[in-house]
């Protein structure tokens, strides 16, 4: 196994992520089958689980609490996080805590992260009234948290916003990162962000939900060319393995396979070669076919809706890779009616300026019907026709 020095402890650096744990026909976790794959990680040396408040309906908590109960305290790190991105009529921060320890049977959590700081939630972990960065804070000089962090799907310029809020007492984040994200969501700027703050990198996502776990037959067929000895999913591992900054990568492992392949890519340290990195991000280009922005903003300047173009575009992209991207939900459901897609005139003034040539106004139409089906657009929509409708009624 791996192993990453953080604070002078030795943490694996496969991790292993309970969002994703094998479930039976009704949908409930699989205790059995997870327990067997517990037991497997820690006798290969994985010593970090990560678990979360939501996970699995709120019952992640609850069965890795049980299973790593067989285990001795001191054998592992445990890690849960608080959910303030989550929208509730109250955050009670110490409320959630009591019952996170109890859920998961311990008497202190190894790491603790506030789960999702981003552009739907920062106004949540700022605000004085919930008192979350202070209460937790406590926790941690009261020795019931050792080290304290955070995890977002932020775009890369709110995130140099959070850092400078939330920077000075966070130990480590936790980030999307993959071969793909690393253009696709900037990625690249969140790692040079983190970096520079000195914040250890944590990985979520380091196969893309899966998706990076099964590639088109001519793209694998160049993988094992190069590598024949290493999966698909190694491929995205050992690309993290040249990412200055990565301490600890999170997988959501399913099955006992998914496992088995992980702990033979972490034997030993095999990061990719120049060469290799260039074929891994030339099969990342070919998969997102996106549109070329680079983020230059001259579109911005002289937009009469004062749209921010290039993040719609990111945002346009990202959905033609994914159409349910929880990213773009989350960034689309934090901008106000004026600044939506929606509210693109079509004048073509950024096309004209656009080095790339982007049909923007194309884009933002595009963008606008996929965002008109987001649950929170769609209902204001639904509320707005009916509005509309008894208005117009004859009396």
């Amino acid at each position: 196994m791996i192993y990453k020095d953080f604070g002078g402890e030795k943490l694996s650096q496969l991790g292993f992520g309970t969002m994703r744990l094998p479930t039976l026909s009704d949908k409930t976790i699989d205790e059995k089958a997870t327990a067997e794959m517990v037991d497997v990680a820690i006798s290969n040396g994985v010593n970090y689980f990560d678990t979360a408040w939501p996970y699995h309906g709120g019952n992640s908590e609850l069965a890795v609490g049980k299973i790593l109960s067989d285990y001795d305290r001191r054998s592992f790190n445990l890690a849960t996080k608080y959910p303030g991105h989550q929208t509730m009529e109250k955050y009670d921060p110490a409320e959630i805590f009591e019952q996170q320890l109890k859920k998961c049977r311990v008497d202190y959590f190894d790491y603790y992260l506030l789960h999702n700081i981003c552009e739907n939630s920062i106004e949540t972990y700022k605000s004085k009234k919930w008192g979350i960065l202070e209460y937790f804070k406590e926790q941690k000089a009261n020795g019931r948290i050792r080290h304290l962090g955070f995890s977002s799907h932020a775009r890369a310029e709110l995130l140099g916003e959070i850092l400078e809020i939330f920077g000075e007492d966070m130990e480590f984040c936790q980030i999307q990162l993959n071969y793909l994200d690393y253009t696709l969501q900037n990625a690249k700027a969140k790692c040079e962000m983190l970096n520079s703050y000195g914040i250890p990198i944590w990985v979520m996502e380091p196969v893309r939900g899966g998706k990076l776990a099964t590639l088109a037959p001519d793209a694998e067929a160049v993988l094992k060319s190069a590598r024949p000895d290493e999966s698909v999913p190694a491929w995205a591992f050992r690309w993290l393995q040249g990412v200055p900054g990565v301490t600890m990568v999170l997988s959501g492992m399913s099955n006992m396979d998914q496992m088995k392949d992980n702990l033979k890519t972490f034997e030993a340290e095999k990061p990719l070669t120049a060469a290799e990195v260039e074929i891994i991000l030339g099969i990342a280009e070919k998969m997102k076919n996106s549109l070329p922005c680079t983020a230059c903003r001259y579109c911005v300047e002289g937009c009469p809706a004062g749209l921010d173009i290039p993040m719609m575009i990111a945002a346009y992209n990202d959905l033609r890779f994914a159409p349910g991207s929880y990213t773009v939900h989350m960034q689309m459901d934090s901008l106000t009616e004026d600044k939506l897609p929606s509210a693109c005139i079509g004048c073509g003034a950024c096309s004209r300026i656009c080095p790339q040539g982007i049909d923007v106004p194309r884009a933002m139409s595009e963008l606008a019907v996929e965002v008109a089906k987001f649950p929170k657009w769609a209902a204001i929509c639904k509320e707005r026709e009916l509005a509309n409708k008894k208005a117009n009624a004859k009396p």
